[in-house]
């Protein structure tokens, strides 16, 4: 009983090497699209974007004409056009083709 057991002094776990991780590079520039539909359908449509995730930004270009642009992430627009196809179901509207000449 008089006999302790010592338990063997242990060195601190060396630190891991951490991994380095490649920064994200993000784009330049947004992607738009452009959005007409009837003007008391803005609200739900705003509704709509910001309950599926915030995948991007809204605005109103046009109030009479109820043309919105919708600015968000190259990398996201496969999301994005998913959401258009889910919205088309509740809400009537078309996308207008907008070319950009250089």
């Amino acid at each position: 009983m008089g006999s302790e057991i010592e338990s063997p002094k242990c060195s601190p776990p060396e630190p891991r090497p951490r991994r380095r991780k490649t920064p994200y590079t993000p784009p330049r520039w947004s992607s738009r699209l452009y959005v007409r539909l009837r003007q008391e359908h803005i609200a739900l449509f705003k509704f709509l974007l910001e309950a599926h995730g915030h995948l991007g930004y809204m605005s109103v270009v046009d109030r009479h004409a109820a043309i919105l642009k919708l600015s968000f992430s190259p990398d996201c627009e496969r999301e994005m056009r998913g959401f258009l196809r889910e919205a088309l179901g509740t809400l009537p509207f078309d996308l207008i083709n907008v070319s950009v000449s250089s």
